[in-house]
């Protein structure tokens, strides 16, 4: 086992568990407003401070990773829901005019990035956390299709698939029994990687407004909200920075030690 896939492994799973855990616990009520306590710096009292309001960073920490957790992972399941089929009907219909339509549409998703995608929802609907992770989960749809369709490609000619077919199996028998689970590793380490693209996605849509809206806690909109208090406040934007970065460095590492793992030839090589 990689040290990549452990030191992500162990990165990414205390911000789970700080997530998890503020469900049920925070030192203080996130919300809870304390005047003439703004502006504290870290301390015994305080772990991380306490912002402009005089909420405390730490409890709002804890619930803003689960705000950028569940945006993220709901996201990314909608994602992989709608492009993985995409993706297997391509590589079954490989240069037909459904094929066409499909890698075409994904071309004109790939063409609108996510906060694009954000301002044009919000437009009509609002800003919001929902609205967020309809965007990025839109954006996610053609990142897996054309991982899938890919990877499913190169299978449909191997002598399994082919002797699949011979014994009178269907392309929607053969996708699901022979070449999703052979694509599945892939997906998997695909998945951890847009996952933690989700989290910077979604601090990126709070810090422009486009997402978690107030009372709820944001990494992104806490460093909106500490940029014009940088210079006399720095924790205010150095703690749910570094929040981020712990998140998506440990998501990352965890990607790269999964595709290491999961990847037999990886390993051979490696041994």
């Amino acid at each position: 086992m990689s040290r990549n896939l452990i030191l992500g492994a162990l990165l990414a799973s205390l911000v789970l568990l700080a997530a998890l855990v503020s469900f049920v616990w925070t030192p203080y009520d996130h919300a809870a407003l304390d005047i003439p306590g703004k502006l504290k710096t870290p301390s015994a009292q305080n772990w991380f401070g306490t912002d402009h309001f005089g909420r405390d960073m730490f409890s709002m920490i804890m619930v803003g990773a689960r705000t950028s957790i569940a945006v993220a992972l709901v996201a990314v399941g909608i994602g992989m829901a709608l492009g993985v089929p995409l993706g297997l009907t391509a590589a079954a219909r490989k240069g037909s005019w459904l094929d066409e339509v499909i890698m075409r549409g994904n071309d004109l998703v790939f063409a609108f990035p996510s906060l694009v995608i954000a301002i044009l929802i919000t437009a009509v609907f609002g800003a919001g956390a929902i609205n967020a992770i309809i965007a990025i989960g839109i954006f996610n749809i053609p990142v897996f299709a054309r991982i899938t369709r890919g990877a499913a490609l190169s299978l449909w000619e191997r002598e399994f698939i082919l002797a699949a077919r011979v014994s009178g199996k269907g392309a929607a028998r053969i996708s699901a029994e022979h070449i999703l689970p052979n694509v599945a590793n892939l997906l998997i380490v695909q998945g951890t990687i847009q996952f933690s693209l989700g989290i910077l996605a979604e601090a990126g849509l709070s810090y422009v407004g486009l997402g978690a809206q107030p009372p709820t806690p944001s990494w992104g909109r806490m460093l909106a909200d500490a940029q014009t208090m940088v210079s006399f406040a720095p924790h205010l934007a150095l703690i749910p920075g570094l929040a981020i970065i712990v998140t998506v460095l440990g998501l990352n590492l965890l990607g790269d030690g999964l595709r290491d793992w999961l990847d037999p030839r990886i390993r051979v090589a490696r041994a």
